[in-house]
């Protein structure tokens, strides 16, 4: 999987357009209901969580934080840019990674 660009209605991810927030998985891409952090974090088996927050860098609850740490997850909040370019990166260095990608407002193209 790759990010190739983003809007703010979503993301091109390799080859695929995704509408809205997405979970990136090394085999699969997934709409994500932001407001379902614990189950999303059960649908992880990666060893690195990559959390693209928008155009700035939000707080993740420190229940889910912890849930994530106890689970053997790393966690990389990042504004969605830049999360952007950590997955891929990422990926290129063959870690297993995931991403949580919610579209940053105010980008018509990227």
């Amino acid at each position: 999987m790759f990010v190739e660009g983003y809007t703010n209605r979503g993301f091109t991810i390799s080859g695929n357009k995704v509408v809205g927030p997405c979970a990136v998985l090394p085999r699969a891409i997934l709409q994500w209901n932001v407001s379902s952090g614990t189950q999303t974090v059960q649908l992880l088996n990666q060893q690195i969580l990559v959390l693209g927050t928008g155009d700035k860098v939000q707080r993740l609850d420190p229940a889910i934080l912890k849930l994530m740490r106890q689970c053997g997850i790393a966690v990389e909040v990042q504004d969605t840019p830049n999360a952007c370019a950590t997955f891929n990166f990422l990926t290129t260095e063959r870690r297993v990674t995931a991403a949580g990608l919610i579209p940053p407002p105010g980008t018509k193209g990227g």
